[in-house]
């Protein structure tokens, strides 16, 4: 009895969460279009590409979780996969632009105009087909995430030094996307966005659909990191989490699980940075630094490692605070709360939020349960043999 009321009240609460998702998906937009400026319940532009921020940091938290929470790989890199995704659906906002840029140039983007590029570099053939940027978003990051993946887990770096490995590859990209000879705009960055698929990205209605589309992404996330670690690759993930040389022994490739699930999380946090670039209207490299990488673990950690609904609720938490206080007198000291926060977190609520509230609601229901399967029980004429004396 106790499995199955445990497993429906998981499932209830996946299913409030997408529920909640869904209806502030819909109805944001809809109070920011139809309802008239200045209406109590209209949701203003800036705040509904801020909570499309949020979304964002929303999806980017669930891939970290998947493989932290779940496969014990403590990645202090993806922010370097957030901003890959996040570059190449600049890219082809970029291209987008054409001649109505401030050098009119057709072909080239205005800082490629500015250093005296003669024409346009072979790797941003293509990015001017969304299909083709669509794909590079998954592509990119994944291949990446495998790449090093396959280095590092065929080679067994594990703990504190996979975490310090992922995070010097994301210091690496920061230094070479900071370099203007690369391609990317430099320390600028790519910015000057116009149009995506034709429609004006400074409009409301298409920052309507974007958050709308974030929303959207942000379920298909969650089903998808639901749907991998309740079956039977879950159980094999938490078992490589919790004795990963046990899991060896029985046989199963340890190194396979790894990279296809660290691949997974890499493709997620690419879409999460390919959908925040058009809302916030610039990537630079500044979204490589290493800071924010363990920001996002931190968003992880909070809101409860292993929950998934967690790891969600801790990035919406942790940034809302940090749009409160860093819009203050507090913001030089942002980064000690925050970093306060963290060690308060663990060791007052090592489980996090959602982590600790479960700890606390289960035992409860359970109690509270148990005489209500007994009653029920004598009624239908059941009840426990009794044990001889």
């Amino acid at each position: 009895m106790m499995p199955h009321v445990l497993t429906r009240s998981l499932d209830r609460s996946a299913t409030v969460f997408l529920l909640v998702v869904a209806a502030v998906g819909i109805l944001v937009p809809l109070s920011n279009l139809l309802l008239p400026e200045g209406s109590l319940f209209q949701v203003p532009t800036y705040l509904m590409s801020l909570f499309g921020k949020y979304v964002c940091y929303a999806i980017l938290a669930l891939s970290i979780d998947l493989i932290w929470g779940y496969c014990g790989i403590l990645s202090l890199g993806h922010g370097a996969f957030f901003a890959l995704g996040g570059y190449a659906m600049g890219m082809y906002l970029m291209r987008q632009i054409g001649s109505r840029g401030v050098y009119g140039n057709p072909i080239l983007p205005d800082f490629m105009v500015f250093l005296n590029y003669p024409k346009l570099p072979w790797y941003w053939n293509g990015f001017d087909m969304f299909w083709y940027a669509a794909l590079m978003v998954l592509l990119v990051p994944g291949l990446l995430a495998f790449c090093f993946g396959w280095l590092a887990f065929r080679s067994r770096v594990t703990g504190v030094y996979l975490s310090i490995i992922t995070q010097a590859m994301t210091y690496a990209l920061l230094l070479a996307f900071f370099r203007n000879d690369f391609g990317f705009g430099g320390n600028n960055g790519l910015t000057d966005f116009k149009d995506i698929l034709g429609f004006n990205v400074q409009a409301e209605s298409t920052r309507a659909a974007l958050f709308a589309l974030s929303c959207l992404a942000l379920i298909v996330g969650f089903l998808l990191c639901r749907a991998v670690v309740t079956s039977k690759l879950g159980k094999v993930l938490i078992a490589i989490r919790d004795a990963e040389s046990r899991t060896r022994f029985l046989g199963y490739r340890v190194e396979t699980y790894k990279l296809f699930v660290f691949t997974l999380s890499a493709c997620m946090a690419g879409v999460a940075g390919a959908l925040y670039v058009p809302q916030v209207g610039i990537i630079n490299p500044g979204e490589f630094a290493p800071g924010n990488s363990i920001e996002a673990v931190i968003w992880v950690a909070v809101g409860g490692r292993g929950t998934l609904i967690g790891a969600a609720l801790g990035a919406v938490v942790v940034n809302y605070a940090k749009t409160v206080f860093t819009s203050g007198p507090l913001a030089p000291y942002w980064l000690f709360m925050l970093g306060a926060l963290f060690i308060l977190v663990t060791l007052l609520l090592p489980k996090g939020i959602i982590g600790t509230f479960n700890a606390w609601w289960e035992p409860w229901k359970a109690q509270r349960i148990s005489p209500n399967a007994e009653s029920a029980a004598r009624e239908d004429g059941v009840s426990e043999p009794k044990m001889a004396e």
